[in-house]
């Protein structure tokens, strides 16, 4: 339970999407699935941006000049690695467009902080690689860097997929074991906080919010909160919850191309 004015909120409840959603075991065995029939289709290149081992990440190109889109996967920084998500690149690479998708370190064996510094490092080998500032895109966990990697002008835009951007409800949760998150260190990682991608320096300045109309009233508060947060001070941002989809089917969309998150994406990823 939270403090003052939130006494009747159950945190535990509002975050811990896995005990939300019953299902959510098999929502991911269709990623895994998606995931292997695309690296057999088209294995991707394995492209090291750091020393350690987890420091990789894949590469489906659709041509060699192409646009890249950076997916940063979910699993509230201590889950899953980029082999899960191999299945989201056959609906961009259709439109044209790269995908990029790094594994980084996992809480508890490093703290949210280093995992913050390796998913700069991977955004930033792409555009060393491509020369321009890539999109990025990323869910729940991802959506929160995301929108980090936005507010320092590593993207030139960012898609967030029912993100957290204030991490202070998070730390009375059980999935605050693995984070170690005090007081602090959740604000000085929130990017809620940080400076907002208002045009006067480099990077882009366009932040979508997408969120499952299922979720929680917490997961719609906080991409809601963001949205407007950054809209009043300058950022052009869009909110949106989409009807039906909970914290694991909202990525469904990803995986066809013809669909309105696909199409947003490659409009952002492709040269202005």
């Amino acid at each position: 339970m939270t403090g003052k004015g939130e006494a009747a909120i159950d945190l535990e409840a509002e975050y811990n999407n896995r005990a939300r959603v019953p299902d959510h075991q098999a929502v991911m065995l269709r990623w895994r699935a998606a995931a292997e029939a695309a690296r057999a289709a088209r294995p991707p290149q394995e492209i090291a941006y750091g020393p350690g081992e987890r420091e990789v990440m894949d590469l489906f190109e659709a041509a060699a000049d192409a646009p890249v889109a950076v997916f940063l996967h979910g699993g509230y920084w201590q889950a899953l690695d980029r082999s899960w998500f191999s299945g989201l690149a056959p609906a961009l690479n259709a439109h044209g467009i790269s995908l990029a998708i790094p594994s980084y370190d996992l809480a508890p064996a490093v703290r949210l902080g280093h995992i913050l510094r390796q998913v700069r490092a991977a955004t930033d080998a792409v555009r060393a690689r491509t020369g321009v500032r890539p999109v990025v895109f990323g869910h729940s966990a991802g959506g929160h860097m995301a929108a980090c990697m936005l507010s320092e002008g590593r993207a030139s835009a960012a898609v967030a997929i029912s993100g957290v951007f204030d991490l202070a409800p998070l730390i009375p949760t059980s999935l605050n074991v693995a984070l170690r998150l005090d007081e602090a260190e959740a604000a000085a990682l929130s990017p809620n906080h940080w400076p907002v991608p208002d045009g006067s320096t480099p990077g882009g300045t366009v932040l979508d919010c997408i969120v499952g109309a299922d979720e929680s009233p917490e997961f719609l508060r906080q991409s809601r909160m963001m949205s407007d947060l950054w809209a009043a001070r300058g950022v052009e941002t869009r909110y949106q919850a989409l009807p039906g989809l909970n914290h694991f089917t909202v990525l469904d969309p990803l995986f066809d191309k013809d669909s309105a998150m696909v199409k947003r994406i490659v409009e952002l990823a492709r040269p202005r």
